[in-house]
């Protein structure tokens, strides 16, 4: 038995541990026909906003690489799906609570909007009898007003309204029990979702971030004492990923991915003042997510007793287990929907299932729950491929394979009781080992949030010193450059993760002789950093205009 245990901790360990070469774009082959369900981020940290110290964001973007120009129906969320963002508060891997999206689309008058056939056109029907015709785009006027303000739904422009309700759930998702979240301000149980981002003649003179921000919601959430926030929408795709070269077997010179000399020198062309971690275009600057984003006072998801502070979270989305295509379609009935909700999007730390789980088990690993990885996954990591694949395409020496630095990083948290310090360690840790990101959740000493200036994009890497040929390096939190409030304890917009679990899954928390490659600082030439985003609650930018 202790042999068996042994091998699932490294077999999890190793699928815990991939880097996070894109964020969950298309990772599964069922995913691919569903990309309104298609999880593709998750963030979770203590929000550094002024004055919002003592709240957590949770933020989950959906629907991967959505080109701005995409009309003339956008990128509305599928109203027969449950998007849902977890918390286990207690570590046993199980949700303690959930928060649950669903989505209504709307048309307006039944019909959108509707125009006159005259040549003098009109909307409705006119005194002379033209007959109003359904036309073919959701909106036929300007949105936005230059003062940037913007025309209130409904109205005679705005064809089709989106909006959502959201329940928390406390104990199993869907057994538990389920209340209403409401506006704070008047109590209603429906929000209102803006439209994407349709162009700058629907929203001119730069009126699309104060239309968006009309739609941050405080909100009341059942059982917390304090209001949070909320908003639902567009914005500009946040991840940063040289990500064609990625997928082409890591398609770049080893000198480049390996070194971060100021200057750099590129195809023997030097690049200065430029690091080499900032030298290639982010690929998929010019796309498009929809977020789906909460703060929440941190003592609102704390364990009510016997927690530490620390949490963990993970996103998914899921469908009717049955669905028959309606033969005579309809704008509100294309297909009919039933059975149990059915779980097919999984995200928690970026990314899993993209670059380790095998062809036939990625759909798998999407409808799988954290508590179940051990025993679901072993046969693909118990021999980690990634390592072995960057030694023979560069030449880099693979670590070992007794990934104990993994298992802390990825899987339990890290608690150093020599200090003592416990940076993100659930409760129950070792005994349930499961893929999530883990926070914690305190809002002074060294977890207190850093502004943006102060963040370091390399997350808790430089907390971690003293390596040498024959002992990997000790948590020190003391050291200069140490950030105990980025990546993997959480994740912030501004952590350049693929950086990070690049350096780790090769070795940098492993001593020299176990890890030869340890030292390099490996990269993709593609930054991220804090100063990418806003400062400010939703925190992703707002999205890419299609005109």
């Amino acid at each position: 038995m202790q042999r068996l245990l042994a091998a699932m901790v490294v077999s999890v360990v190793a699928i815990s541990s991939s880097p996070a070469f894109a964020s969950s774009h298309r990772e599964a082959p069922f995913i691919t026909r569903n990309p309104k369900v298609d999880g593709t981020d998750f963030y979770l940290f203590n929000s550094y906003e002024t004055g919002r110290a003592t709240n957590v964001s949770l933020i989950a973007n959906y629907q991967p690489l959505q080109d701005a120009y995409g009309g003339p129906n956008y990128f509305s969320m599928d109203p027969e799906a449950l998007y849902e963002i977890h918390i286990d508060n207690t570590g046993d891997a199980a949700e303690d609570i959930t928060f649950q999206f669903r989505f209504r689309n709307t048309l307006l008058n039944g019909t959108g909007v509707a125009l006159s056939t005259l040549p003098d056109g009109g909307f409705g029907a006119l005194a002379d009898g033209g007959a109003p015709v359904a036309i073919s785009l959701i909106n036929a006027g300007t949105i936005g007003l230059p003062d940037g303000g913007f025309v209130a739904a409904p109205s005679g422009f705005q064809g089709q309204r989106e909006t959502y309700t959201v329940n928390v759930v406390r104990g199993n998702r869907r057994t538990g029990t389920s209340q209403p979240v409401v506006n704070a301000n008047g109590g209603a149980m429906e929000f209102a979702k803006p439209l994407d981002n349709i162009g700058s003649k629907t929203f001119p003179a730069n009126s699309y971030a104060n239309y968006a921000r009309a739609h941050i919601y405080d909100i009341t959430i059942p059982g917390c004492a304090m209001p949070g926030k909320m908003f639902v929408g567009q914005r500009a795709e946040g991840f940063a990923v040289n990500l064609g070269t990625i997928f082409d077997l890591v398609n770049a010179p080893a000198g480049l991915i390996t070194s971060e000399a100021t200057p750099c020198v590129v195809n023997m062309v030097q690049i200065s003042p430029n690091s080499c971690r900032n030298v290639v275009a982010n690929t998929i600057a010019n796309k498009n997510v929809t977020t789906i984003a909460l703060e929440v006072p941190a003592t609102c998801l704390q364990a009510a007793a016997g927690g530490n502070g620390v949490i963990g979270g993970w996103t998914t989305a899921s469908v009717r287990q049955a669905r028959v295509i309606n033969p005579t379609a309809t704008y509100t009935v294309p297909a009919r929907e039933g059975g149990a909700w059915t779980q097919v999007s999984r995200l928690g730390s970026p990314l899993v299932n993209e670059v380790v789980i095998g062809v036939p088990d990625k759909d798998k690993f999407n409808s799988s729950e954290p508590k179940d990885d051990a025993a679901n996954f072993a046969p693909y990591v118990l021999r980690p491929t990634l390592p072995i694949l960057l030694q023979v395409l560069f030449g880099v020496q693979a670590p070992k394979n007794d990934r104990g630095d993994l298992v802390a990083a990825f899987l339990t948290g890290v608690n150093d009781t020599t200090i003592p310090l416990n940076v993100n360690q659930l409760p129950n840790a070792g005994t349930v080992l499961a893929e999530m990101l883990r926070l914690n959740t305190a809002s002074s000493g060294p977890f207190a949030p850093r502004p943006a200036g102060m963040q370091n994009n390399l997350g808790a890497l430089g907390c971690f010193t003293g390596r040498s040929p024959t002992a990997g390096p000790s948590l020190n939190p003391s050291a200069p450059g140490c950030d105990p409030t980025g990546f993997p304890n959480g994740r912030r917009p501004g952590d350049d993760v693929v950086d990070i679990a690049l350096r780790v899954v090769e070795g940098i928390l492993m001593s020299g002789n176990d890890a030869p490659a340890g030292a390099f600082p490996f990269h993709d030439a593609v930054l991220q950093d804090a100063s990418q985003f806003d400062s400010v609650f939703p925190y992703l930018k707002a999205p890419n205009p299609g005109s």
